[in-house]
């Protein structure tokens, strides 16, 4: 991908980020009231990721567990994972509780799309292929996400790491990188508006 290409991304980024933010600054407010009603904890949550080049960093999302969920369980969300808020499930469901990170697209961590940012943990499984995914910064929305859109569901019963590490994440790092060969200004747009469709149905 040639420097204009990346500039022109970036500007891209930047320009749809701030539209977002203010348009839905109402959705936001109202959002962030009803995560610190249900129980008086933190609005957001702050998940260590690993990005462009390895680079670590927090990713921002509305807080859809309890309060220090991390520090109680595995970092990968199962199918009725008892950690999750009432409306944290609602969010979840919608994908809402990924807006904040709009933030980390306009700080130049993030992408509108691009790979989804993984877990320093599994980052340490990738094979030397599967790392070329961290060439790119990543994304709010992918190729894999989307069709991994309820990967919940397959996580579940008490091996479901083993399932995760050796099907679920091997697949969406796959169709990520057949993406990344063919990635165009063109097909990063139409996967926005396939992303924004599927979060309406």
């Amino acid at each position: 991908m040639n420097q204009l290409s990346l500039s022109i991304r970036r500007l891209l980024d930047v320009v749809a980020a701030a539209a977002g933010l203010l348009v839905l600054s109402p959705l936001l407010l109202v959002i962030g009231a009803l995560v610190k009603l249900h129980d008086g904890g933190p609005v957001f949550y702050k998940a260590k990721r690993v990005g462009k080049g390895g680079a670590l960093f927090h990713l921002l999302k509305f807080r859809s567990m309890v309060v220090n969920a991390d520090k109680t369980g595995q970092m990968v969300t199962t199918q009725a994972d008892s950690r999750v808020t009432p409306i944290g499930r609602m969010l979840r469901k919608t994908k809402l509780d990924e807006l904040p990170q709009l933030v980390n697209v306009m700080m130049g961590e993030m992408s509108l799309v691009g790979p989804r940012p993984e877990s320093p943990k599994y980052v340490e499984m990738y094979t030397v292929e599967q790392r070329r995914v961290l060439s790119v910064p990543p994304g709010i929305t992918s190729a894999a996400s989307l069709k991994y859109r309820h990967e919940e569901q397959l996580l579940s019963g008490p091996n479901w790491e083993d399932v995760y590490c050796s099907e679920v994440m091997p697949a969406k790092l796959n169709i990520d990188l057949e993406y990344l060969e063919k990635r165009t200004l063109l097909s990063d747009f139409s996967l926005v508006l396939n992303t924004l469709r599927s979060m309406l149905n």
